[in-house]
């Protein structure tokens, strides 16, 4: 990689680092040129240059934390050799980056992920795609051996995700009657059985 490259790599990071800095402060009401120019140090051509928009930015940082979750939990599932502890260790795998990746994860589970996932759903969904396969391997492994229920993998993928994702927004949103710690004890039974075959 060149040197110029290089800076040009950096300077995408520090967009990036800066984008999800003002998210967890400002909220999505404070991603404005302004205040991303200002926290990065970066200029508004390089804004433009990198990402495009806010928008364009915004979709790379919603892409870039969605593939560190999808990693995370396909390498939780490399360590299990069961579908039942596969869906504890998702389980908690998914629990552990809300609780690490507190700002990463409010931009996951917000309205403007929701949005763009409502309006650009396909594009994200393919950009992760290498990610994703894993899972749907894992599962479809499991349906086979007679494990899981017969299920069309999005559905499968919703009733396995769909609690943890709920109380994830949930203990997000500062309510405090969750603990991620007893969820994470609590769930992967409870989801179990219904996706048992």
């Amino acid at each position: 990689m060149s040197p110029k490259q290089q800076r040009g790599e950096a300077t995408a990071e520090q967009l990036l680092d800066a984008a999800l800095r003002v998210y967890a402060e400002s909220g999505e009401q404070g991603l404005t040129v302004a205040a991303l120019t200002r926290a990065s140090g970066v200029s508004l051509g390089s804004l433009y240059h990198h990402f495009g928009s806010v928008d364009g930015l915004m979709n790379a940082l919603l892409t870039r934390w969605l593939g560190r979750l999808l990693g995370e939990l396909v390498t939780a599932l490399e360590h299990t050799r069961t579908a039942h502890t596969g869906i504890r260790a998702l389980v908690r795998a998914y629990l552990d980056f809300v609780q690490q990746h507190r700002e990463a994860a409010l931009l996951l589970h917000s309205s403007y992920a929701d949005r763009q996932g409502m309006t650009d759903g396909k594009r994200l969904r393919d950009a992760q795609e290498a990610r994703l396969s894993p899972l749907a391997q894992w599962a479809g492994r499991y349906v086979d051996s007679g494990d899981l229920a017969p299920l069309p993998p999005p559905l499968l993928e919703s009733l396995i995700l769909g609690p943890v994702i709920g109380v994830a927004r949930r203990w997000l949103s500062g309510i405090d009657d969750v603990d991620l710690d007893q969820a994470a004890v609590l769930l992967p039974d409870r989801i179990w059985r219904s996706v048992a075959a």
